[in-house]
């Protein structure tokens, strides 16, 4: 299926950007503390579709899936937002599962085998 014509380019979005001034993960939820409908009328369609999902508490991923935006783009895009206060970003509630040593170990051990 192609791509609608209406559909932005990412790096348009993004403005050439891919890091995020903030460490947001796939689950880090965000919301809208405050839903302001003059401010969404003045966003392109993809950061407005993303604002008006996040009035429900969201993860990342999930926005990413239901705005039809790739998950680096959302990133970005969430942390435009967030900038402006116009989104909250939770902080995580739960540490990382992984061991980082064991991953190191892992990752050095299998650059001995290469």
């Amino acid at each position: 299926m192609p791509t609608p014509y209406w559909k932005v380019r990412p790096y348009v979005l993004t403005g050439g950007r891919t890091r995020t001034r903030q460490h947001l993960l796939v689950h880090t939820l965000v919301s809208v503390p405050y839903y302001d409908a003059v401010f969404a009328s003045g966003l392109l369609p993809e950061p407005r579709s993303l604002y008006e999902h996040a009035r429900t508490t969201r993860s990342v991923a999930e926005l990413s899936a239901v705005c039809g935006m790739s998950l680096g783009v959302t990133r970005v895009v969430v942390d435009d937002l967030a900038a402006t206060d116009r989104l909250c970003i939770h902080g995580d509630t739960a540490a990382s599962p992984f061991d980082h040593r064991l991953l190191e170990r892992l990752r050095d051990g299998l650059r001995q085998l290469a």
